[in-house]
């Protein structure tokens, strides 16, 4: 990969080392340190994710605006004051209006960070974006475990050291960033273009939410590991060691694996959404599994399954959403596919709860399982009526 990406993903495995501090711990610290129920918890938790979801729209089309550089500089700041202003004020509405505030600079960042790899190796087709996404799940298990660890000692310091990965990642994005400017079309209006380009814009812009409504299944689906399947293994009496062991084994493959997924995707895989039907493919065995699962070694396999199907999806989304976006676009297309993601994670402990509470754990594996159909059907049609009938059937070398 170029130097430009390299950074850039040094800087994503930073920034998420750095929010993964937290997010883990937060439920623990509002109920048991600030003495709220779980209620409110989650009330709290679900006011950062909406935050991000605003953060995603706003850093997408302020990278069209006024470049991916000023875009990042703006939400670093934003969540590291954030993250040292509550290291020393962490009363429980402090804890409120500052956990809003890392919500929506991390949702700044991040749309950013996937349009600028895009921007600076666009040849590079579905690498950088897999790339970001390694990156990100590097984040999430090295900032998890690191963020336990300074619990143990003082819940303070789980803050200050979220302060400190943001400053890491502030002066790498000062020193090397700025370099990394491409030509996003800032400072173009559609009047510029003509009818035909803007009507194409349109059915690009319809293509880009048709898939996202399949990427938001996948996403509902997903998050219940992190709900409903975390509560149905203690239910079934597996200890919470256990279970978080599968989120070990979850971030060691997506790691590892990498030269597998990318054997395979070359050798058989020809198109992005070829990889997305893969994925899905992959998704539904996940489940099928889960639905007859009791034991440890049953929710074993169906992480492996799991992980082996994100490892398809997850790249191939933003990859498409990229090619999808036209000129000076491309932020906010990256900004509709994070905000989906994050909705799915808003959506579906709702929707998981209430299904496992009216028909049992068996029938919610089997309901995600149909509504996998949903997102064959969004893949399959999301290019119709678009002129470039190349996006997302590529050749695979140029994608891979």
């Amino acid at each position: 990969m170029p130097k430009a990406v390299w950074l850039l993903v040094i800087g994503m495995a930073i920034n998420v080392t750095g929010a993964s501090f937290l997010w883990p711990l937060n439920t623990i610290y509002i109920h048991m340190e600030l003495g709220k129920s779980l209620s409110v918890a989650g009330i709290v938790i679900m006011g950062n994710a909406v935050m991000g979801i605003i953060g995603n729209l706003i850093g997408g089309k302020l990278f069209d605006r006024i470049g991916g550089y000023k875009t990042i500089m703006l939400g670093v700041l934003i969540t590291m004051a954030s993250a040292f202003t509550l290291a020393l004020f962490n009363d429980f509405y402090q804890y409120v209006v500052l956990m809003l505030g890392l919500g929506f600079g991390a949702g700044v960042i991040i749309p950013a960070m996937y349009a600028m790899a895009g921007a600076v190796w666009p040849e590079g087709g579905r690498r950088p974006f897999n790339a970001m996404y390694v990156a990100q799940n590097v984040g999430v298990s090295v900032g998890a475990a690191s963020g336990g660890l300074l619990a143990s000692y003082r819940f303070d310091l789980v803050f200050l050291g979220n302060g400190l990965m943001y400053l890491g990642f502030f002066i790498l994005a000062l020193l090397f960033f700025r370099h990394l400017q491409a030509d996003n079309g800032q400072g173009q209006t559609t009047n510029v273009f003509e009818q035909s380009q803007e009507v194409e814009n349109k059915k690009r812009f319809r293509a880009l939410l048709i898939m996202c409504g399949g990427f938001l299944i996948c996403w509902i689906a997903y998050v219940q590991w992190q709900t409903t399947i975390s509560v149905h293994t203690q239910n079934l009496g597996i200890p919470l060691t256990q279970y978080s062991i599968l989120w070990t084994i979850n971030g060691a493959m997506i790691v590892f694996f990498q030269p597998v997924i990318k054997f395979f995707i070359e050798k058989w895989v020809h198109s992005l959404k070829a990889q997305i039907y893969v994925g899905l493919v992959i998704f539904m065995g996940a489940y099928v599994v889960l639905s007859q699962a009791d034991v440890f070694t049953a929710f074993v396999v169906a992480m492996v399954i799991l992980t082996l199907g994100e490892m398809f999806v997850w790249p191939a989304v933003p990859t498409i959403a990229h090619q999808l976006a036209p000129e000076g676009k491309a932020g906010f297309y990256q900004g509709i596919v994070n905000s989906v993601g994050t909705g799915g994670r808003l959506i579906g402990p709702f929707f998981g709860g209430v299904m496992a509470d009216l028909f049992g754990m068996s029938v919610l594996f089997y309901a995600l399982v149909v509504l996998f159909l949903i997102s064959f059907v969004t893949t399959a049609l999301y290019d119709r009526g678009l002129s470039d009938k190349k996006i997302g059937e590529r050749n695979v070398e140029s994608v891979s």
